[in-house]
């Protein structure tokens, strides 16, 4: 009787359970970060699987094929209608095809070719026990100045493995602007977020350094992701729901079937502004906006040049994308509530930039406070609110990370017996020693003071425009003001290195690969295209600037 009781009980409560439907996945919409994620894992396998000799040259073709080849996915994507008519969600509501999100995504690939070419470069460097060095430790594991450390350069060992990371890295920063949801955004986060940690800290020269830079950036970086994360749940507890739709019609009022547990926390707005506040935060952390940006000198200073290039532009772009997703999809009900608060920001972090930029020594702190003050230039477009605030960021960031890139080349060739040169009084008369490296980097100088005929002249107008036309007028004068103190400590170094004496222990500018020719050539086409002539690019970032809701 037992046995007949408990058997029934057993069938009847296995009954009710519905079976689970099979996600429902777009993969040719998905597929530029397929592509990317893909050659990412196949870099690991490389790593495993080829002879310690060919890894490089397989590991590059690798990475730059994937990168070109999902770059075509993209513009595949946008010609086929996905960034306007057809934009959508795809993968289950987690992420968005729209035109923000290709135009982001293109601009990140495109950086991300340019970064892999300054990763590849093995010129620069004098030739060590017969073997070409680049600019990454031999062995990352070892500890600097050891005996394995100087066995494995002597050996001629390679961190091949800063390619599959970079790819990761990239993969990450992909989803960012395009997550839909909140859950996404998070694992998107620590997906580029842990890579980059992990780049930072293995630079050949200045060992120390460079994993000084790593950590700063690695414990900085987890306390904004638990901020971050903090946040979500937070915004989860208010509304329900991770998804950006649900919350943005729960904050409007406009949502149709409210969940009776719900009912309570719906109309605690304290949920809200806090977890809004801290997910900003996360993403201000990111973008290096003051007063979240004290990892963004240190880092920039100490990580392997290459990575401080790639950095810079990407994570930017990325970081942007995902800020302006969050502010106008899913908080456009609170706009009176955040927009005061990021006005704030973006005038602490214009003038804050700009100003301790003059006191700065070192090429690449400069170069830091510089990306600092851009930061607070480009979030005066993100305060717009209109759809021209959208076209003049996108515009701004695609113009902004081939400044960048071609920068921090440049940073990489001038050299002397302890690796680069980043000290400014080094760089003193470069303009006569070298006169063509010196007049590109002038030119990249003058694209970030935003002198007319430079893109930056042109990202910069069209920033300040669409902010003008929103209603903030008083962050414009600002940003005019921090533009001319900008301006001046970029004319210093053009002069220093223009109207200074060389000195006769200078350093010597190395001839590089074509690699990085390319990626300083490509930078400065891009900067005087985009000065000149920028009305076609103004116009596709204008056709991509439409959110998917």
């Amino acid at each position: 009787m037992s046995a007949v009781a408990v058997h029934s009980l057993w069938t009847t409560a296995a009954e009710p359970i519905n079976k689970i439907d099979a996600p429902k996945i777009e993969y040719g919409q998905l597929s530029p970060t397929l592509i990317v994620i893909g050659a990412a894992i196949i870099g690991v396998l490389i790593e495993a699987f080829v002879p310690r000799k060919s890894r490089y040259y397989v590991q590059v073709f690798v990475s730059v094929v994937a990168l070109a080849a999902a770059f075509a996915a993209v513009v595949g994507l946008a010609a086929s209608g996905y960034g306007t008519t057809k934009a959508g969600i795809a993968a289950m509501g987690a992420i968005a095809v729209d035109g923000p999100a290709l135009f982001l995504q293109g601009t990140i690939l495109l950086a991300g070719i340019l970064g892999v070419f300054t990763f590849a470069e093995r010129r620069l460097d004098p030739v060590a026990h017969g073997n070409r060095v680049d600019s990454f430790a031999a062995q990352a594991a070892s500890v600097p100045g050891s005996d394995s450390e100087k066995a494995a350069v002597k050996a001629g060992f390679a961190t091949t493995e800063v390619f599959p990371l970079l790819l990761f890295a990239i993969g990450g920063m992909l989803i960012f602007p395009a997550a839909n949801d909140l859950l996404t955004l998070f694992i998107a986060l620590e997906v580029f977020s842990l890579p980059l940690y992990l780049l930072c800290a293995v630079a050949r020269r200045k060992r120390i350094m460079s994993q000084e830079a790593a950590v700063k950036y690695f414990l900085l970086g987890a306390f904004a992701s638990a901020f971050t994360l903090f946040g979500i749940a937070l915004l989860y507890g208010y509304a329900g729901s991770v998804s950006y739709a649900t919350i943005a019609q729960v904050v409007d009022g406009t949502i149709e079937t409210v969940n009776p547990a719900l009912a309570d926390t719906m109309g605690n707005d304290a949920l809200l502004l806090i977890g809004a506040a801290m997910v900003v935060m996360g993403l201000l952390f990111k973008v290096g906006a003051v007063p979240f940006h004290m990892w963004t000198p240190d880092v920039y200073q100490g990580a392997p040049t290459p990575v401080t290039g790639f950095m810079a532009a990407a994570t930017k772009v990325a970081a942007f994308g995902a800020l302006l997703r969050l502010l106008y999809v899913v908080l456009p009900g609170l706009r009176w509530d955040w927009r005061p608060v990021m006005m704030g920001v973006a005038v602490v972090t214009m003038l804050g930039g700009a100003i301790v930029a003059i006191t700065q020594t070192d090429i690449k702190r400069l170069l830091a406070y510089s990306s600092i003050a851009h930061a607070g230039f480009i979030l005066a477009g993100v305060i717009a609110t209109t759809p021209d605030g959208v076209s003049s960021v996108l515009f701004y960031l695609a113009a902004y990370s081939f400044v960048t890139i071609g920068a921090f080349s440049i940073v990489t060739l001038v050299r002397d017996a302890g690796g680069e040169a980043t000290h400014l009084s080094k760089w003193a008369g470069l303009g006569r020693r070298s006169p063509l490296v010196a007049a590109v980097f002038a030119i990249f100088l003058l694209a970030f003071a935003g002198i007319p005929l430079t893109s930056g002249f042109a990202g910069k107008f069209a920033v300040f425009k669409a902010a003008a036309e929103g209603g903030a007028g008083a962050l414009v004068v600002v940003g005019v003001i921090s533009s001319a103190i900008a301006a001046f400590f970029y004319i210093r170094v053009i002069v220093l290195m223009f109207f200074s004496e060389p000195r006769p222990e200078g350093p010597t500018v190395a001839v590089p690969s074509p690699l990085t020719m390319t990626a300083i050539g490509v930078g400065v086409a891009v900067t005087l295209v985009l000065g000149v002539a920028p009305q076609y690019f103004l116009d596709l970032a204008g056709q991509a600037g439409v959110f998917v809701r």
